[in-house]
């Protein structure tokens, strides 16, 4: 059996590593942003984010095909066969480059069609369009290939790499835009060449670094057809269940394309930006966990697995709310305050985007449990078919029942509660998960929490004159309230001692 208090330390510390990176490319990237949306433009900020949603729809399968190597390599290190472990890997990376041809040649025969033919773009942005497009396309082969080694790194829980990376990220994206703002080119054009530049240099620092400290990740032909059907069978449904996802984000993105204008997508792209801001403070976290998740489950060791999934699920959100409650509360002054700009629909989309980010955020441990046992089936044909319904719903909606585009949000939202239930109920079945004390520890803490520390923010909000410091006072108070109700009324008694603890012994060492 695993070693609880040695897993704890190595979460946390990877967790801590993982922040470190976050925040130094969060910090350039809001600063950022604002520079870019002013050198580009409402429009081709929107081509920008509509024609990289078309890239990515054909990126599914590498989605689907991550999940499964870094599931398989985690069990491989597990059991010690460093021989297998090899294996697994090389035949991975040869599945993973025959998906990098496919994506190609789909990319430059169906994608190109439906780039120039159906989607809505000025004409005269068009072959700034299609330069983005094959950009965009080379960065998503090359993220293909780069995501074996970043299996490898996590399967290996060395997430230290991340963060000395980060550094050269964030000396990169400052270039990015500084480049773009003095270039005498198209500036969507070269945004797009100095973002794929970016990606390149990434990927080949990952390989490079995975070759000298990972013996496995030294690439080398293997061929066995029993493990190929395995992982090809596994992934097949990780496919479905990718291709869900990314019909609700991306998917989405096209249909506001179709039925409004490329100043739509634009005000869904800042949403998404800040989403995606947010949603680090749970990723870096999640990041950190789900090895360990699938290594209790590897060991047989099911209450420590239970216990870490119901932990992890409410601390994501507890992690997000930190932030998403002073967003949503203070949203028009947040954005203003970053872009310098308040777009239209913006306030409406980042709102419901981001509370729908946080129900899926809770579930995401509870899909690791799922892949964990290797029996994805009902998971992914339950979950995916409800998830991929956002499209047709948000259609029928958009065509026939509302004019607004913040009705496919609320579709969204919707769904997202119906899904979380519904995963819950397919763990239940796999491992006989404890679902009422998930509810109970997890579920009813939260609410709880969300409720109640909201509170006092709304009140001040309502009854304050608007302004710029009462704004700030507002969300000062809303970071005081969410830390005052995690404490007392989100952890339990345990987890204050547990907490209180570390930091006296690290302010000790200090």
């Amino acid at each position: 059996m695993f070693d609880t208090s040695e897993n704890n330390k190595r979460i946390a510390k990877n967790t801590l590593l993982l922040y470190f990176r976050m925040f130094f490319i969060m910090a350039v990237h809001l600063f950022t942003s604002r520079v870019i949306l002013r050198a580009l433009g409402i429009v081709d900020f929107g081509i920008y984010n509509v024609v990289g949603g078309v890239v990515a729809m054909m990126g599914i399968l590498n989605n689907a095909m991550a999940v499964s190597t870094q599931r398989y390599l985690t069990f491989e290190l597990v059991r010690g066969d460093d021989v297998r472990l090899k294996q697994v890997f090389s035949i991975c990376f040869t599945i993973f480059i025959l998906l990098s041809v496919i994506v190609l040649v789909f990319a430059e025969t169906v994608g190109l069609w439906f780039l120039n033919t159906q989607m809505v773009i000025p004409a005269e942005r068009m072959t700034a369009a299609n330069w983005v497009y094959q950009f965009s396309v080379i960065s998503c082969i090359n993220t293909i290939l780069m995501t074996p080694y970043n299996a490898v790194i996590i399967a290996h829980e060395k997430m230290g790499v991340y963060a000395y990376v980060s550094v050269l990220e964030v000396v990169q994206r400052l270039l990015i835009y500084y480049g773009v703002i003095v270039s005498p080119f198209d500036h969507l054009i070269t945004y797009a060449i100095l973002f794929m530049s970016t990606s390149l240099t990434v990927a080949m620092i990952y390989r490079i670094y995975c070759i000298r400290h990972c013996p496995e990740s030294r690439y080398a032909f293997y061929w066995d057809r029993p493990l190929f059907l395995q992982l090809t069978s596994y992934s097949g449904w990780n496919l479905f269940g990718a291709l869900s996802g990314l019909v609700r984000g991306h998917g989405l993105n096209i249909l506001l394309n179709l039925f409004f204008s490329p100043a739509v997508n634009a005000a869904r792209g800042i949403a998404s930006q800040v989403d995606s801001a947010i949603a680090q403070f749970f990723t870096n976290f999640y990041t950190a966990v789900r090895p360990q998740i699938t290594k209790y489950y590897a060991q047989n060791d099911l209450e420590n697995m239970f216990r870490l999934v119901i932990r992890s699920s409410k601390f994501t959100f507890f992690l997000i709310f930190l932030i998403a409650q002073p967003i949503l509360v203070e949203t028009p002054f947040v954005i203003g305050l970053w872009l310098g700009q308040l777009p239209e629909y913006v306030v409406g989309f980042t709102r419901i985007i981001v509370i729908t980010s946080a129900i899926d955020s809770m579930a995401s441990p509870l899909m690791t449990t799922c892949h964990a046992t290797g029996r994805i089936r009902l998971y992914q044909s339950v979950v995916g078919t409800l998830v991929i319904l956002n499209f047709p719903v948000s259609y029928v909606v958009l065509k026939y029942m509302s004019g607004s585009p913040i009705t496919v949000f609320y579709v969204s939202l919707a769904i997202a509660i119906l899904a979380f239930f519904t995963r819950l109920w397919i763990v239940n079945r796999l491992v006989d998960f404890p679902v009422c004390r998930f509810l109970k520890e997890a579920v009813l803490r939260v609410c709880a929490v969300g409720a109640l520390a909201s509170i006092p923010p709304l009140l001040f909000a309502h009854f304050m004159k608007e302004g710029f410091w009462t704004s700030v006072s507002d969300i000062i108070l809303c970071l005081v309230s969410a830390v005052t109700f995690i404490w007392f009324s989100g952890m339990t008694k345990g987890e204050r001692t547990h907490i209180t603890e570390a930091v006296m012994n690290k302010i000790r060492k200090i």
